[in-house]
């Protein structure tokens, strides 16, 4: 699987942009602000019906422009898919698969897997609990159809339930058993969600393990702790035991929604101990075990976008992280950099040709070598 073909309107900072790209090594390179993390970005539209940036759609518009368009080409098991995505100002957003339009997007979600590695993902390590679920559904949800359905009814019966809890409280009444029809709801969701998490980390982090020693230390112990509070008892008793504290600050304070993942090294969390270098190798292996893992799931070889790694990376990391490129452990590949020479003499060490493009205001150049 590769995308052959990107047509862009108004998406971002561009106007209108179309191109090809080789189901090899792509390189984009240009200066900060011109445009090329857009590129991977509407890569990750395709595959994941949302930005990798900026999740609010109506944002990823044109300055002055009221909707966007990306269409992307697919070569699929020797034939040609063509994905469009549309989106406009007020309107819901539209997705087509050959014409004709999904009728729910999570049906699209694992057709087209793409896997970016940013600087962006240190928030993984240093932002909240939420990111890092978000993640790992991510993740379950491209194999597991069930899982996202699950995972969205859950989101819909909590809100419901916080709206109810927000209402008693505005008028200092609680009503047990009108809470109860949303408990049981949110039990049977949960409960579900909670396997499947723990289920994915058990079987995740040997993977995980393998790819921080390929560019790490191995001597380095790391580990990725799966925490939750069904951990600790009964989903239904933990919802009673916390209905004083729910009916007091009008919010479910127990559930899936509060889960999180704990990354240590030797012991201790990476966020507080670990190295500069020991965070980005963690992070690194985080994206090359998920690159792994859904290419092992969906028996589909994910699209790798690298954005504007070379720069933050040492030397060392650099070139394991090209030896497996050069191993082809990747199919297509989507690069982007500053620095058009370090570029040539990365991939021209590696002896890897690969498809050159500058980038500039908007505009995307093929350079003919």
């Amino acid at each position: 699987m590769h995308l052959e073909k990107l047509h862009l309107v108004n998406f971002k900072n561009y106007e209108e942009a179309e191109f090809s790209l080789s189901n090899g090594i792509n390189c984009f390179v240009g200066r900060n602000g011109s445009g090329k993390t857009n590129i991977l970005d509407a890569v990750h539209y395709l595959s994941m019906c949302k930005s990798y940036m900026n999740t609010i759609d109506r944002q990823n518009i044109r300055f002055d422009q009221h909707f966007f368009v990306i269409q992307g080409d697919w070569a699929l098991n020797g034939q040609s898919v063509s994905i469009h995505c549309a989106v406009k100002a007020g309107a819901k957003k539209v997705f087509r698969r050959n014409k004709k339009e999904y009728e729910k997007l999570a049906e699209h979600i694992g057709q087209f897997p793409a896997v970016m590695i940013s600087p962006y993902d240190r928030d993984l390590i240093s932002e909240g609990s939420e990111l890092r679920r978000k993640w790992m559904d991510g993740i379950i949800s491209q194999f597991d159809r069930n899982y996202l359905y699950n995972l969205q009814k859950y989101g819909k019966v909590l809100s419901q339930r916080n709206a109810l809890l927000k209402h008693m409280g505005e008028h200092r009444l609680f009503d047990s058993e009108s809470i109860e029809i949303w408990n049981v709801q949110l039990v049977e969701l949960g409960n579900c969600i909670f396997e499947k998490r723990k289920t994915f980390v058990e079987e995740f982090i040997p993977v995980f393990r393998k790819h921080y020693e390929s560019i790490g230390h191995v001597d380095e112990q790391v580990a990725i702790e799966y925490r939750s509070q069904l951990y600790e008892g009964d989903f239904t008793e933990l919802l009673k035991e916390s209905e004083k504290k729910d009916a007091y600050s009008r919010y479910t304070n127990v559930g899936t929604h509060k889960d999180d993942l704990v990354f240590k090294i030797k012991g201790h969390r990476v966020k507080k101990f670990g190295s500069q270098g020991q965070q980005k190798s963690f992070l690194i292996a985080l994206r090359l075990g998920q690159y792994e893992w859904l290419k092992q799931q969906l028996e589909v070889t994910p699209v790798l976008l690298l954005d504007d790694i070379f720069d933050k990376l040492d030397h060392v990391r650099v070139e394991r992280l090209m030896q497996l490129v050069a191993d082809q452990f990747f199919g297509q590949v989507l690069v982007t950099d500053t620095d058009e020479d370090r570029i040539e003499s990365l991939f021209k060490a590696a002896n890897l040709a690969c498809n050159l493009y500058r980038v500039s205001e908007g505009v995307i150049r093929p350079v003919n070598r």
